[in-house]
């Protein structure tokens, strides 16, 4: 779902991201992806509509400005360089599942000359101490302990060492430019650029993006014996097809949107 101009900012907890790429890779998987890794910006009206923020960021590990968004980023950090460890033995052998309790799991991987373990707490509450190898770990809840030796605990899902970003607003010597303003004349419209419809027309395809507007003239003729000219009842406009507004515009007067 795209971000909305006024709804929530979507965010996820790192632990819980750090924990399901920990849980993939002990299960065997080879190869995970994150989308946003890097946010972005939508320029111009290139975020579409309606209300798209221009914003494409997603509490990405890298912001928008490619500033980096700690904890986050440093966390996921941590992470790949503990599966780096892992390396020779994730790719030599396939993971031996062995339980540690009721909701604790040792995957291992292993091979004459390596050896790599996963240590999983899947409680979502409570902290757990399992005992695996001889050694005693302490595994917080909804964790996954990463010990590329089989003996040394170098990462927990759970565990961060990071703080949060403080973004800190610096005073800019750039000079703003004054607003401006301007009367768009309808009747300069070349001849060439008027269309003629029975409804609204999707704008993005009519103006091929070249525009914020479109302007849509008709005509109608009034009789005098009309009965809302002699009496209070005031005529009314409904339009089924319009998208976020229209403005109406009656003998070059605004009369309402």
């Amino acid at each position: 779902r795209f971000s909305e101009f006024g709804g929530p900012v979507p965010q996820r907890p790192v632990q819980d991201l750090a924990f399901a790429v920990a849980r993939f890779i002990q299960k065997g998987g080879s190869l995970f992806n994150y989308y946003m890794y890097h946010g972005g910006t939508n320029f111009g009206r290139s975020a579409g509509g309606p209300f798209i923020t221009t914003s494409y960021d997603y509490d990405a590990p890298i912001d928008e400005y490619g500033l980096l968004r700690e904890p986050k980023y440093g966390h996921l950090k941590d992470l790949h360089k503990a599966i780096k460890q892992c390396e020779h033995a994730l790719v030599s052998s396939d993971p031996k599942v062995t339980s540690l309790g009721a909701y604790e799991q040792a995957y291992v991987f292993s091979t004459r000359t390596t050896c790599a373990a996963f240590l999983a707490n899947y409680h979502s509450n409570s902290a757990a101490k399992v005992t695996f190898n001889n050694r005693h770990y302490d595994l917080p809840a909804w964790s996954i302990s990463i010990l590329p030796d089989c003996r040394t605990d170098v990462f927990n899902t759970a565990r961060v060492r990071f703080q949060p970003s403080q973004i800190q607003m610096l005073p800019s010597n750039s000079k703003l430019f004054s607003w401006e303003t301007y009367d768009e004349d309808v009747s300069s419209l070349a001849e060439n650029s008027k269309i003629t419809a029975s409804g609204l027309l999707e704008q993005l395809s009519a103006t091929r993006d070249t525009s914020d507007y479109l302007w849509y003239i008709t005509s109608i003729d009034i009789s005098p014996s009309e009965s809302f000219l002699r009496g209070r009842n005031k005529p009314s406009i409904s339009v089924h097809s319009s998208g976020d507004a229209v403005h109406v515009f009656i003998n070059g007067k605004f009369s309402g949107m």
